[in-house]
């Protein structure tokens, strides 16, 4: 049998090992794996060292890791959801490498109250590519034709995009630009909508949340033939690069966000009220203030205080009463 103090300090020596794997259970498993487990030499596999395996045996439990289920989600660090658009981007290639990216999130087409027609996976999908064949790419130009073929009641759909790429001299750099995007449909008719500035500097891309004819879209296409007029063509988060597409990604985008967003201009047209307001009642108070002037004024003039009675006249007065009695 082990004697008294191997078993007091066995004792201790568990407890002090409990507090420490207290303070310890979160550090990583390879920490706790460091620790080994605890053998005396000097003891005997009597009764006693039963006593001690099973101290030894509750002390590597309290060591182990909880487990895990293994449903339990693991976390990752910054882990935040993109907004990362349905596919990718559309690339015309000239002479092996690309000349034109274009992507949307959306693209939607309507004849006047027709049902809307939905083209986002006919355009982008890699699955069923559109045909580009036609597309062309020069240093100054660039046409992107995108031929869907027969949509719905349409024959033959195609939407069309020219580009142009000028040299400013006052901003010193090249500037690539949309200026008009076309449908083609039923074999020779053609409504094309002309791009108000959609352009942006040659190293960049161009980007902005829609590119529409509708009013309430900033209205950036304008319909030049009467055929535009029938028809109604929404781009939603719009992006395109044209001319100086050298990695194969969009480059930092030129956005179309303007000063004047329906909130800005919201928040100026109530302050401007505000501000009516505000000189509206000083005006008042002014105003009231005149007439209270006036009103004192008047009453000096038509209710004028008594005088006081001289002492002479006092004097007299006394001296015609005593007389008279």
């Amino acid at each position: 049998m082990a004697s008294p103090w191997k078993h007091c300090s066995i004792l201790l020596l568990s407890l002090l090992l409990h507090l420490q794997s207290s303070t310890c259970l979160d550090r990583p498993p390879a920490d706790r794996a460091a620790v080994a487990p605890i053998h005396d030499e000097g003891v005997t596999h009597s009764d006693g060292g039963m006593w001690m395996e099973d101290t030894e045996q509750t002390i590597r439990q309290m060591l182990q890791p909880p487990p895990q289920s293994p449903e339990a989600p693991q976390r990752k660090l910054l882990q935040v959801p993109g907004a990362a658009l349905p596919f990718p981007p559309l690339k015309v290639f000239s002479d092996g490498e690309p000349c034109v990216m274009f992507q949307a999130r959306r693209l939607s087409l309507r004849l006047e109250k027709q049902k809307q027609l939905d083209l986002t996976e006919r355009a982008f999908s890699p699955q069923k590519p559109v045909d580009t064949s036609q597309s062309v790419c020069r240093q100054d130009k660039a046409t992107l034709l995108m031929r869907f073929g027969d949509v719905e009641d349409l024959r033959g759909l195609s939407i069309r995009l020219q580009l142009s790429n000028t040299f400013y001299e006052s901003s010193g750099q090249w500037w690539f630009s949309v200026d008009s995007v076309s449908l083609l449909y039923n074999t020779s008719e053609e409504a094309v909508f002309n791009a108000s500035e959609v352009y942006a500097p040659a190293s960049s891309s161009y980007h902005c949340l829609h590119v529409s004819n509708l009013q309430r879209h900033s209205a950036l296409l304008l319909p030049s033939t009467d055929h535009a007029r029938r028809w109604t063509i929404t781009f939603t988060d719009f992006q395109i690069q044209a001319f100086n597409v050298t990695s194969g990604k969009f480059s930092p985008a030129s956005d179309c966000a303007t000063f004047l967003t329906p909130a800005i201009l919201m928040g100026l047209v109530t302050s401007l009220i505000l501000l009516l307001v505000l000189a509206y009642a000083l005006h008042m108070v002014i105003h009231l203030k005149h007439i209270e002037h006036d009103d004192e004024h008047k009453a000096d003039v038509y209710y004028p205080q008594t005088p006081e009675q001289p002492e002479h006249c006092y004097v007299e007065n006394m001296a015609e009463k005593n007389i008279l009695e």
